[in-house]
């Protein structure tokens, strides 16, 4: 019978455990700090820089929730925008639309040490990724759009994304509540969700990954003290789709994430 450790593990701020949370805020860092505006006509560029913690539950059999510190900085002018741990070079660009070429960095995977049931499996390591994002402000709502292949060697996988939101405000509040659905290749589920023939145990079986496609549904609260400070909480599910929840490694068909920090506009 599948069961999860409840228990939390807080990372110090050691150079991997550090690497490791900027993996981690790929999850958040483009909806809390990197906001879809874009750079008007009298603007030269803005840039944010903040603090944070962050904790994750990924789907894996029996591994702990990641807390982790979380640093945030972005920047942003008429032909970059760019994150931790994000690149876009805009080559098309206007009050309401966007093109751009992207690169970054995703913490998927895992050690082998995260969880007694991954014991004998190879590390899964997060990888880069790079190719296209476009962004579009509807009016009614705010659309963006990636298509991404993993560049690093590891997975070797493609990704498309698509996800739509919208915020709300109320004075120094706002609200934005976001869904997407993301599309991975067999490469990817094979390699972050599969075990491989070497890898098989009698309660771990051979499992060799397919296409699949998730479903993320996330909410941000801000709140704005005065003109350039910024709080924010960021909460995400995500629901795996078949070629990952029949995984032997997996046992939640979900990942969750939540984030709270601050962040200082210049």
């Amino acid at each position: 019978m599948k069961h999860r450790s409840h228990s939390s593990k807080l990372v110090g701020c050691s150079v991997p455990n550090v690497l490791a949370s900027l993996m981690i805020s790929t999850f958040w860092i483009p909806a809390a700090i990197a906001e879809t505006s874009t750079i008007s006509s009298n603007e030269t560029s803005k840039w944010g820089l903040g603090a944070g913690v962050a904790a994750i539950q990924k789907p894996y059999r029996d591994i702990d929730v990641d807390v982790l510190p979380l640093p945030l900085f972005s920047y942003e002018n008429r032909w970059i925008s760019t994150s931790i741990p994000k690149v876009d070079l805009k080559f098309l660009s206007n009050e309401s639309f966007t093109l751009s070429l992207r690169a970054k960095y995703a913490g998927d995977g895992y050690d082998a040490d995260d969880s007694p049931f991954l014991t004998g499996m190879d590390d899964r390591k997060g990888g880069v990724w790079a190719g296209g994002a476009m962004m579009w402000k509807t009016g009614i709502v705010d659309l963006s759009a990636e298509i991404l292949g993993e560049v690093s060697g590891y997975s070797k996988g493609s990704r498309a994304k698509l996800q739509a939101e919208k915020r709300f405000a109320s004075g120094t509040f706002g609200l934005t509540p976001r869904f997407a659905v993301e599309w991975v290749d067999s490469k990817f589920v094979d390699y972050y969700y599969g075990v491989k023939r070497s890898e098989v145990r009698v309660d771990r079986s051979f499992y060799e990954g397919n296409s699949t496609t998730n479903m993320e549904v996330g909410i941000r609260m801000d709140y704005t003290m005065a003109r350039q400070h910024t709080l924010f909480l960021d909460a995400s599910a995500t629901r795996f789709g078949s070629g990952i929840k029949d995984s032997p490694l997996v046992d939640n068909s979900s990942q969750t994430s939540v984030s709270i920090g601050y962040i200082y506009r210049f």
